[in-house]
C-alpha cells in the first residue's frame, strides 16, 4: 500500500512533468520561426526568471507569507551549479537536438533525464533502489536506444546524442537541487531562471544569434515561465516528499505528454518505432509508480530549516520568537527516534539500509500523522 507521505508529492511531481513536457513541442515550433537553439534557451529562461521575480514581487505587495524558509549562504554555491549544469548546459543541448529530431521522438527521449536521475540518486548520492527501481529503467532505457538509433553507419543520429547530454545535465541538476529542496522554491527557480537565462542570451548574441520577431520573444517567455519556471517550483516541492531518483521517476511522464501533442499539434507521424518505444517506456515508468517502501529506520539528531506542521516528525519546542500559526518555518531539533512506516527518500528519510536502529524511542506512527513536512 502506498504511504500517505508521499501522497503530496506524487501530484506535485505529475504537474511538472505535464507542464515541462508540454513546453517540448511548442518549443519546436519557436525553433521552426527563426529562434536559434542557443538564444531560445536563454530566452525560455529568462521568461522563468522574470516570471516567477512578478510572482514575488506581487506575493510582498499582497504582504502574503508563504512560511518558506530562504535560501542560506551555505545553499549559493550549490544554486550555482544547479543553474549551470540545469540552466546553462542542458537547455542549450535540448534546443540543438530539437533542431534535428522529430519533437514526438524528442519527447520520448526526454525519459532519459529520470534514468539519469536516479542513477546519479543511486550511485553518487546513495538512495536506496530497488530491483522493480532498476527493471524500471532499464525499460526506459531500451525506448530511449530505439528511439535514437537512425540505422545504418551513422547509429545513433547527434540530435538524440545532444537531448541524451541534456538529460545527464538535467539528472545532476535534479540531484543537486535535492540539497535546496527545503527551501523556498520560487527563490530557487527564479534565481536559476535569471542566471541561466541572462548568460545564455548573451552567449548566444556574442555568437552571432539575432533576436527573432517580438511575437516568438514572448512567446518564448511565457513558455519558460509555465514549461521551465513553475515546473521548476513543483518539481523541487516533490523532491522534499519524494527524494531524486523516485521524482525523476514521476517526471518521466514529461515525454508522453510532449510526443502526444506533437503528434497533434504538429502533425507527426505515429511510426511503429514510436509506438514500441512508448509501450517500454510506459512500462518502466509503471513499474516506478507501483514501488512500495517500509522498514525500521532511524532518524538521527539533527537542526535544519523548512515549510512544516507538527506532524509525527516535528514533535519540538518553540521560543517566543518562532512563527506562530501552520505551516511554518524556523530553525528546529529532531531528537533521535526509530519507527516504521511506508516512506521515500524525502528531507527526513535520507538513511542508510545496512543499519540497525539506535534509539530506544520506538513508535510504529499511524499514517495521518505523517503530513506535509
Amino acid at each position: 500500500m502506498r504511504s500517505n507521505l508521499a501522497l503530496p508529492g506524487i501530484p506535485l511531481a505529475i504537474a511538472s512533468a505535464i507542464l515541462f513536457g508540454a513546453s517540448t513541442p511548442f518549443a519546436k515550433l519557436l525553433l521552426g520561426a527563426g529562434a536559434s537553439p542557443w538564444l531560445l534557451a536563454g530566452i525560455l529562461y529568462l521568461g522563468s526568471g522574470i516570471g516567477l521575480g512578478l510572482v514575488r514581487l506581487t506575493r510582498a505587495l499582497l504582504g502574503v507569507r508563504t512560511a518558506e524558509a530562504r535560501l542560506s549562504r551555505a545553499d549559493l554555491p550549490w544554486l550555482a551549479l544547479v543553474a549551470l549544469s540545469g540552466g546553462i548546459v542542458g537547455p542549450v543541448l535540448l534546443m540543438i537536438g530539437l533542431s534535428t529530431t522529430p519533437a514526438s521522438a524528442a519527447s520520448l527521449l526526454l525519459n532519459l533525464e529520470g534514468l539519469a536521475t536516479m542513477a546519479i540518486a543511486w550511485i553518487v548520492f546513495h538512495e536506496n533502489v530497488d530491483r522493480r527501481l532498476l527493471l524500471g529503467a532499464v525499460a526506459i532505457l531500451l525506448g530511449g536506444v530505439l528511439l535514437s538509433w537512425t540505422g545504418g553507419a551513422g547509429a545513433v543520429g547527434l540530435g538524440a546524442l545532444a537531448i541524451a547530454g541534456a538529460c545527464l545535465a538535467w539528472g545532476i541538476d535534479n540531484n543537486l537541487t535535492r540539497r535546496l529542496s527545503a527551501s523556498d522554491p520560487v527563490q530557487i527557480a527564479m534565481i536559476k531562471g535569471l542566471f541561466a537565462g541572462l548568460t545564455n542570451l548573451v552567449l548566444a548574441l556574442f555568437a552571432g544569434a539575432h533576436l527573432p520577431a517580438l511575437a516568438v520573444v514572448a512567446g518564448g517567455a511565457v513558455l519558460g515561465f509555465f514549461g521551465y519556471g513553475l515546473s521548476l517550483v513543483l518539481f523541487v516541492l516533490g523532491l522534499r516528499y519524494l527524494g531524486a531518483a523516485r521524482t525523476g521517476a514521476y517526471f518521466s511522464l514529461a515525454p508522453f505528454i510532449g510526443a502526444a501533442l506533437a503528434i497533434i499539434v504538429l502533425g507527426e507521424a505515429v511510426t511503429v518505432r514510436l509506438l514500441v518505444a512508448g509501450v517500454l517506456m510506459a512500462f518502466g515508468l509503471y513499474l516506478h509508480l507501483t514501488e512500495s517502501h517500509i522498514h525500521e529506520h532511524v532518524h538521527d539528531e539533527h537542526d535544519h530549516e523548512h515549510r512544516h506542521v507538527h506532524d509525527a516528525h516535528h514533535q519540538h519546542a518553540h521560543d517566543p520568537d518562532d512563527p506562530p500559526g501552520e505551516p511554518h518555518t524556523h530553525r528546529h531539533h529532531h531528537a533521535p527516534l526509530s519507527h516504521k512506516h511506508p516512506h521515500y527518500p524525502d528531507i527526513h528519510h535520507r538513511h542508510g539500509h545496512a543499519q540497525r536502529p539506535r534509539s530506544t524511542n520506538k513508535k510504529n506512527l499511524p499514517l495521518p500523522l505523517l503530513r506535509g513536512i
